[in-house]
């Protein structure tokens, strides 16, 4: 195979990141036991920050970007890996301090890697990446709280990727969805994919009273801060909240009540560190729920390594509708 490849790598020049495509060669990957063809990855809220320089999320230089991938196995020294195998990566630090998805080749740990279900191509994997791993592990965590199909469940940060695909999840496994959403023009796009409700953000931006009227039984929340705030006090007495995400801001200006008074639990969840035994067992589920249908839905835009560092300012100002998905 050929030693060169493409890549977005960011580098520091003079104290300030620098963004550029470049021809590596696989001298130029961390040393690892084993290499991907990389045929799609995705473009996350995290990347859009990593390619601004925000939050410190690169944690190194140089390094090539990129928080997940899809492709086929190159080369493997590991026993759980053969050439040939299609697999996917999501979290473990990768585009953050080791390098990641924005090229066409990587090369990681076989531990962080998970093998296709066969019902998902490597295109499908990346419209669901990240956002949408997240978004299922939400639901997951709200089914073993004991939410069932029926209950209504409001989802925040709702036309972003792990809104997106929550919403069309949980509609899928009937669940009664409520889309909360500071982009009213995007009604059309949020009720096809399930929600029988919109709900207008700005009534949850602004500081709320510790308890409000129940609204909802379960919620997945991405954005944090007031919202969040403004969300556990509105959930019915018994029920939970998925939170995933800090769009909105890492505070949390709420008070015990919604905890002590209607034993509201709030569940975390993170896909960065997840086992590997989780995300198997989420990547079967989503391959079940949407390995069938989810080149027909609406949920996402292809660009190349040419158009991120311009989408990267419109990701984090809120603007990216869906997913989008990097082809290599």
């Amino acid at each position: 195979m050929t030693d060169q490849f493409r890549a977005l790598v960011a580098r520091q020049i003079d104290g300030v990141q620098k963004i550029a495509i470049e021809t590596l060669g696989d001298a130029d990957l961390p040393a690892a036991d084993v290499t991907v063809r990389v045929e799609y990855s995705s473009f996350n809220y995290k990347d859009g920050l990593a390619l601004k320089g925000k939050n410190r999320i690169l944690r190194s230089y140089p390094i090539i970007p990129g928080i997940d991938f899809a492709g086929t196995v190159l080369q493997s020294t590991s026993a759980a890996f053969r050439p040939g195998e299609r697999v996917v990566l999501t979290g473990w630090g990768v585009g953050e301090g080791w390098s990641g998805g924005f090229a066409e080749r990587a090369r990681v740990k076989g531990d962080w890697l998970v093998k296709l279900p066969s019902t998902l191509s490597t295109r499908q994997a990346m419209m669901i990446g990240t956002a949408g791993l997240t978004a299922m592990l939400s639901v997951l965590a709200l089914e073993r709280h004991g939410l069932k199909p029926g209950a209504k469940i409001v989802v925040s940060g709702a036309s972003g990727g792990v809104g997106s695909v929550a919403i069309r999840l949980l509609a899928k496994r009937g669940y009664t969805v409520a889309a909360l959403t500071g982009r009213p023009e995007e009604e059309r796009y949020l009720r096809s994919l399930g929600a029988s409700e919109i709900v207008g953000r700005t009534e949850f931006q602004a500081p709320g009273k510790p308890l409000a009227a129940e609204r909802w039984d379960g919620a997945v929340d991405s954005v944090g801060g007031a919202v969040l705030a403004n969300i556990l006090a509105s959930i019915r007495y018994g029920g939970a909240v998925a939170a995933c995400g800090l769009a909105g801001g890492s505070d949390l200006p709420t008070t015990v009540f919604p905890f002590i008074l209607r034993n509201v639990a709030l569940l975390g969840v993170d896909s960065v560190q997840c086992p590997k035994a989780a995300r198997e067992a989420a990547w079967r589920e989503l391959a079940n729920e949407l390995g069938g249908d989810s080149e027909e839905l609406d949920l996402a835009t292809e660009i190349n390594l040419e158009g991120l560092e311009t989408l990267a300012g419109e990701i984090v100002a809120g603007k990216v509708r869906g997913r989008t998905i990097v082809k290599l």
